[in-house]
């Protein structure tokens, strides 16, 4: 993988993770370094899925791809915090 790939990765992971976080409700405590761990295995299993799926190649956006990754996103979201307990104060 070159520079430029990683560089890439990062920052969809970054994307990704934040979409992710807001879906998800309240208030999360988590770091902004695993927010974009997440995201990228969120993005990599997403993209995988929809591969598997059939709906990874189409033209323009793939948002069913996205979707996908948004949604892995926010469920990695939801059990980090659920595990970890830092969930912050709600109103």
């Amino acid at each position: 993988m070159t520079v430029t790939g990683i560089i890439s990765a990062l920052i969809v992971g970054l994307i990704i993770g934040a979409l992710g976080r807001l879906v998800v409700p309240g208030r999360q405590n988590i770091p902004i370094w695993l927010t974009m761990v997440i995201g990228v295995v969120a993005a990599l299993l997403g993209t995988v899925l929809a591969r598997a799926a059939g709906v990874a190649d189409t033209r323009g956006v793939d948002w069913t791809e996205l979707l996908f990754q948004v949604v892995l996103a926010a469920i990695g979201v939801a059990l980090v915090v659920g595990v970890s307990g830092r969930r912050g104060v709600t109103r």
